[in-house]
């Protein structure tokens, strides 16, 4: 499929400061669909997971960030729902006034590692074909595009989860397991559909969690310890006092036989 290239006019001194692009202070066609409950909901959940996964990395992790491959100001940006930029990492006061991923100009900006798209009804057909090659052309490694509607909008049912790796002119259909799970190289992670989910495991299969949800593990487990806890203290406490009241008869009993405990 040709994807029609767009002309680079823009002369080498321009950096992000003095070049305004249009579609930065306009919508495009896919900020006019809007995102469904669905897509916002994975969308949100898949930055959650990545980005608690990547803390100590600080890469960039964006949701529907515009990308601009070219320096030519009217430039159609492409818009992944979750892009993931391995080893980009930005100060507080870049990542403040992000507006727009600008390759072309500025110092180090690559294309995103991995891209994910979340398809509805107006966007599933782009998802499974101009995206594809487009994304080549932009430079990814890896790009997965997902259906968690239901019912589903991709015709060949059941199958919610198609991934692509680009090794230069190559486009690989990557291909699931028995489960239907992706291995992802760039995240070293599996993906798995889980309907309105697409969950995320490392390579033993374990669940990657979001913030939220490792806190809850760690409340849960620590609630868990306290109450083991309190259950041994309350056994030792009983089997003291279950002691202690067999001591007592033991002493009464002598006492019935005229010999005083105290005295042995």
């Amino acid at each position: 499929m040709a994807v029609q290239k767009l002309p680079e006019i823009t002369p080498p001194e321009l950096d992000d400061d003095s070049l305004q692009f249009y579609y930065d202070s306009h919508p495009t066609e896919e900020d006019l669909m809007g995102d469904s409950y669905p897509q916002f909901n994975l969308i949100f959940y898949l930055v959650s997971v990545l980005r608690w996964f990547y803390q100590k990395q600080d890469w960039l992790i964006a949701a529907n960030l515009s990308i601009y491959q070219t320096g030519y100001y009217k430039e159609p940006p492409v818009e992944p729902d979750v892009a993931f930029f391995n080893g980009v990492v930005l100060t507080e006061e870049e990542t403040a006034n992000l507006k727009s991923w600008k390759m072309k100009l500025g110092k180090s900006r690559p294309a995103p590692t991995v891209v994910f798209e979340i398809s509805s009804d107006k966007t599933w057909k782009n998802d499974l074909g101009h995206k594809i090659i487009r994304y080549q052309q932009l430079g990814v490694k890896e790009y997965f595009a997902y259906d968690p509607n239901s019912p589903q909008y991709w015709p060949d049912k059941p199958v919610r989860l198609k991934g692509w790796r680009y090794e230069g002119e190559q486009i690989i259909e990557l291909t699931a397991d028995k489960k239907g799970w992706l291995w992802s190289e760039e995240l070293e992670s599996w993906l798995k559909p889980d309907r309105k989910f697409l969950r995320l495991y490392d390579q033993n299969r374990q669940l990657r969690l979001t913030e939220g949800e490792a806190g809850q593990l760690q409340a849960d487990q620590e609630q868990t310890k306290a109450v083991q806890e309190q259950r041994r203290a309350d056994q030792e406490q009983a089997k003291a006092l279950e002691e202690q009241n067999a001591k007592m008869k033991a002493w009464a009993k002598l006492r019935e036989l005229g010999i005083d405990p105290e005295k042995l």
